[in-house]
């Protein structure tokens, strides 16, 4: 059985870089792990990494990147969070909170008023929890070959600064997703 305990002893560290064999060691070996492959889409990788190391091994991950968007007819920048996993034997312990709260924190000293992130359906409750708040409107994203399409996961985001409120026009990312 899974040890339920308090993660508030394991402090969240930045990663100086985050590679396939990080992931692997937080989600073992996939085709599939973040369970999106049937969205079709090429994605970016991100600039900065957070991460939590439980007895020596790398078991959660947060990772940040800023992207030029359109948030109705307003060009901007959003940060982009992306890559958050926990390892199977770890979830329920709140380290996706402490991983995502401290990619959002460095976030706040960025600039970008807002935060953006995709997920799969069953995990908007998770990011609700967290603060995240879901856009119904439209997002586009950027492809391969100058494509343009829509996105397929559910999009949430948050605001990084007092005053700021939840997106709720349509957003255009002038990027490939992260």
């Amino acid at each position: 059985m899974a040890d339920r305990r308090s993660s508030a002893a394991l402090p969240v560290v930045r990663l100086p870089a985050y590679t396939k064999t990080d992931q692997e060691e937080i989600l073992g070996e996939s085709d599939d792990p973040f369970g999106v492959a049937s969205a079709g889409l090429t994605w970016l990788p991100k600039d900065e990494h957070f991460g939590i190391r439980h007895e020596g091994r790398l078991v959660a991950h947060a990772g940040l990147l800023r992207l030029p968007v359109a948030i109705g007819a307003t060009r901007t920048e959003v940060m982009g969070v992306g890559g958050v996993a926990v390892a199977p034997g770890m979830q329920g312990r709140g380290l996706a909170r402490l991983v995502v709260a401290a990619a959002l924190a460095h976030a706040r000293g960025m600039g970008p008023r807002h935060a953006l992130l995709f997920c799969r359906p069953p995990l908007v409750p998770l990011y609700q929890r967290l603060g995240w708040h879901l856009l119904e409107e439209d997002v586009l994203v950027e492809q391969p070959e100058g494509r343009l399409v829509p996105m397929p996961l559910r999009t949430m985001t948050t605001p990084l600064h007092d005053g700021a409120r939840p997106v709720s026009e349509a957003v255009r990312l002038f990027s490939l997703p992260m």
